[in-house]
């Protein structure tokens, strides 16, 4: 009995060597393409990059087309977006952490500052000289003294909106635009129980202001007795012409750095720039930069420079403020009473320089400390607060515990936008009158030490 040899045909198609070849091709360069295609439609440009999850809201606002709130997003400089800086927990345990958090400080009997009345002189925080500024930097809780801490009730702050912030008992995100010099931008990743428990509220000149009724985003006349929202912001309009200072900026850092004044019964706090646009929920944020490593504030790392003098130099270079001299005699007041370059004396910290843009705070009384501090010092000087940062955060006593968390963090957590621009650039510098912090004289120089030390000599 023979053997029957059954011969098996392969479809004609598939003998074809060019249409395997093909295919093959075909089957190699597809998945990657429609992975690049797809990553570069998201914003952290990697298609698999698990993002924090959060029962998330509806958008909050749409803007007209003509505002171009999304226009000129400065670009990641981020190496590696296909994995996460930094770790999220979920958010209905870390939401329901934050509430039993809120009420063990509420039962807590915390000791307060004790704010200092300046007067009616000209100045907000009592343009002390160095020497009296430096007397405050040593606080005890058995000896307290009362702080210059500026004079809020300077400010020109409609009575309903000052008791909507004395109601911010929890936590709340607080932003200011001035001199429409940037966008309205609404955060986003938000979630429905973030947006009902957390206050959410943002300071406007009256160039800003008219800037939004020009676009016809807000009526052409507000309702003077109706609060003012704009998505998830709260409003607070400040006639320009009441601020305390007539540089912008200046006024900026008030709502910046004394932001435990404007809401003294909250727990928390999380200042943003203009410039930017929140993407992840600030219950989130809260958790992993401050509670989690215990922090008094967060801040992030600046992404050039680690000395204070690389930052003077570039804020000259740059002219990022106009009075040079005052900001010479700033760094050469600081050298002379004993301010050094960062070294590794000064770990934990890896740099003196931060990037002020996202400031997560926990109000206790060291953080609030640092803030007086610190605006005392812009007031001062100037209102470049990366140069007077470190500068307290060395001398104060006691002793604050900054997490100072890195580049990649922050690109990851927010969306850094260009400023608007502007028919005539003018430099910032306000050198109207003597300040006390700058009236020394100088010649000579007081930071060859500190040079020395800086470019290891």
């Amino acid at each position: 009995m023979g053997w029957i040899k059954v011969k098996t045909f392969s479809p004609l198609i598939f003998q074809s060597k060019l249409f395997c070849l093909s295919f093959f091709y075909l089957c190699t360069t597809l998945p990657f393409s429609i992975y690049v295609s797809l990553s570069q439609n998201q914003p952290n440009k990697c298609l698999f990059l698990s993002l924090p999850i959060s029962p998330k809201s509806n958008d909050v606002f749409s803007y007209p087309s003509s505002y171009g709130e999304h226009k000129h997003a400065l670009p990641s400089t981020r190496s590696d977006h296909c994995t996460s800086p930094i770790h999220f927990d979920d958010y209905k345990v870390v939401f329901e952490e934050l509430q039993d958090l809120y009420k063990n400080l509420s039962m807590q009997n915390q000791t307060d500052l004790r704010y200092m009345n300046i007067g009616n002189g000209s100045s907000f925080s009592g343009n002390f000289s160095i020497e009296t500024r430096m007397s405050f930097f040593n606080y005890s809780t058995d000896d307290p003294k009362e702080v210059p801490c500026g004079m809020m009730d300077r400010l020109p702050i409609k009575k309903q909106d000052l008791i909507s912030m004395q109601k911010c008992t929890e936590t709340v995100v607080i932003s200011a635009v001035f001199n429409d010099h940037d966008k309205i931008r609404q955060p986003r990743g938000l979630a429905s129980q973030t947006l009902s428990s957390f206050c959410f509220f943002l300071f406007l000149d009256s160039l800003t202001l008219q800037t939004l009724i020009l676009h016809q985003i807000l009526p052409p006349s507000p309702n003077p007795n109706s609060p003012l929202f704009l998505g998830v912001w709260r409003l607070v309009p400040l006639p320009t012409n009441q601020l305390p200072f007539s540089n912008p900026a200046m006024n900026g850092v008030i709502l910046k750095h004394l932001t435990h004044r404007l809401f003294p019964n909250s727990k928390f706090s999380i200042w943003v720039d203009g410039k930017l646009q929140l993407t992840v929920d600030p219950v989130l944020l809260i958790n992993s930069l401050l509670i989690k490593n215990g922090g008094d504030v967060a801040v992030g790392k600046h992404g050039v420079n680690r000395d204070v003098m690389e930052e003077a130099m570039a804020t000259v270079r740059w002219r990022k403020w106009g009075d040079v001299e005052g900001v010479r005699a700033q760094m050469e007041t600081y050298c002379e009473v004993g301010f050094e370059p960062w070294s590794t004396r000064k770990m934990p910290y890896t740099t003196d320089v931060p990037d002020t843009a996202l400031i997560i705070r926990r109000h206790n009384l060291r953080s609030n400390l640092f803030s007086c501090l610190l605006f005392n010092e812009l007031e001062a000087f100037n209102p470049r607060d990366q140069l007077a940062f470190a500068f307290v955060r060395d001398f104060m006593n006691p002793k604050i515990n900054i997490n100072m968390f890195d580049v990649e963090v922050f690109e990851h957590v927010a969306i850094e936008y260009r400023h608007n621009l502007k028919k005539e650039v003018k430099m910032e510098g306000e050198v109207k009158g003597v300040k006390m912090g700058s009236s020394r004289d100088l010649i000579g120089s007081s930071c060859e030490k500190y040079l020395s030390k800086m470019w290891g000599e």
